[in-house]
């Protein structure tokens, strides 16, 4: 009975190390199918050679950017400096178109002196030039410089002379206008030319 309680036990240590052995056999075969597939999802190290290439491809790829982009930009500022310079050359263009139907006005009213017309009319048709060509210059901004009866300012006035106040509020004012000054928006275009009072 004991012989056979061996034997039994014999057995079923031979079963579990076949089962052992089955389950090795197994993993084994299991860890070379992952080892297997990690090979296959991993890409082959590049030669040297092949880096070198790649490189070389990238390279050239860069330089053909760098140099499209330098073609554009010099393109650019070809463009540009042609625009400026239409501009510079072309930029009162606006405003002499503006001011030829005054000269056709101011020549209407010489060849009605040369006629020999009549003083009043003409001198109507003069002040209405004048309004044509105020009202013109405003339209642009431009502005005439009050200055008679007013303080005297560096910024806008330029003192052609001074004359003794007539009295002690004019001190320091403007007392008379040679030339009216002009402004274009908060721009001095042209000083205007007083006589201030000491």
């Amino acid at each position: 009975m004991a012989k056979k309680k061996q034997d039994e036990n014999k057995e079923q240590q031979v079963e579990e190390n076949v089962v052992d052995e089955q389950q090795n056999v197994a993993q084994e075969e299991q860890a070379k199918e992952q080892n297997q597939e990690e090979a296959q999802e991993q890409p082959a190290e590049p030669s040297p050679e092949e880096k070198i290439e790649q490189l070389q491809e990238q390279l050239e790829k860069e330089k053909k950017e760098y140099l499209f982009l330098m073609a554009e930009f010099d393109n650019y500022r070809k463009r540009t400096l042609q625009e400026k310079q239409d501009l510079i050359k072309n930029g009162g263009q606006k405003v002499l178109e503006g001011i030829l139907p005054v000269v056709d006005d101011i020549e209407r009213a010489i060849d009605a002196i040369a006629q020999g017309g009549d003083f009043d009319s003409l001198k109507e048709g003069v002040d209405l030039i004048h309004n044509k060509l105020l009202g013109y210059l405003k339209s642009n901004h431009v502005e005439p410089i009050e200055s008679t009866g007013e303080l005297f300012d560096t910024d806008l006035h330029e003192a052609v002379t001074t004359f003794p106040a007539p009295s002690e509020e004019q001190k320091g004012k403007v007392i008379d206008t040679v030339l009216k000054g002009y402004k274009l928006n908060d721009k001095v275009l042209r000083h205007a030319k007083v006589v201030v009072g000491q």
